[in-house]
């Protein structure tokens, strides 16, 4: 199975990073049964983070047509400041994304029956924001809620959320939580458990999906 981390100018490091190393991990356990790759719209390259200048590096470009997952980033940098006066904040960094290359190939993916679209944190805004993922079920971090139910996207306040062919999850931590539920939705949860024993960490709340009956409001 093929994982695909998208980096973008601007993303967040952790948003990447977390779920790459419980992958990494999920691969080792299941026997080496999934390849990630970090890519980028333009292909390889060295792609600048929106913490402190760091770097992570593109080996590739990213290809919707290959069956698998595709992994979309949140965003890191200041949350207020003016734009007019050359503030570079998170949302013109997501903005910015909205507007870029990759959209096309995401859209490319989301079409692709053998493809599932997945985000961490702002890397739900960021499809919303391009007008990708209208009246899908997602969450993203705890600040952009609102946001994120006004471009027509179905907000639910979950750790992560399950829409079938679409899986985002929270605030930027939650990307450890993305990358296990998707072990357990691959390999089942053995794999899973064998990856949250060995970082010691144990997974938050319920995976949303929009199954079984609905509650009844108390």
């Amino acid at each position: 199975m093929l994982v695909q981390i998208v980096l973008f100018d601007g993303f967040d490091p952790l948003d990447v990073i977390a779920p790459f190393e419980v992958l990494a991990a999920g691969s080792d356990a299941a026997g080496g049964a999934l390849t990630l790759e970090l890519v980028s719209a333009e292909g390889r390259r060295d792609v600048v983070s929106g913490t402190r200048g760091l770097l992570l590096r593109a080996t590739g470009k990213l290809d919707p047509d290959r069956p698998g997952y595709v992994v979309v980033p949140g965003a890191s940098g200041p949350t207020v400041g003016d734009p007019d006066q050359g503030a570079v904040t998170i949302p013109v960094l997501l903005a910015r994304f909205a507007e870029s290359a990759v959209v096309p190939l995401l859209r490319a993916a989301l079409h692709n029956p053998d493809v599932t679209v997945a985000a961490v944190c702002g890397g739900s805004l960021a499809l919303a924001m391009a007008g990708l993922i209208d009246g899908r079920h997602a969450v993203t971090h705890h600040l952009g809620m609102d946001v994120l139910d006004a471009t027509g996207v179905r907000a639910v306040p979950a750790r992560v959320v399950d829409d079938g062919d679409l899986v985002t999850a929270g605030g930027v931590t939650s990307g450890l939580d993305l990358g296990l539920h998707i072990l357990e939705r691959e390999f089942g949860p053995r794999v899973a458990h064998a990856v949250e024993t060995l970082f010691e960490y144990e997974r938050r709340g319920i995976v949303w999906r929009n199954a079984g009956l609905a509650p009844v409001t108390v």
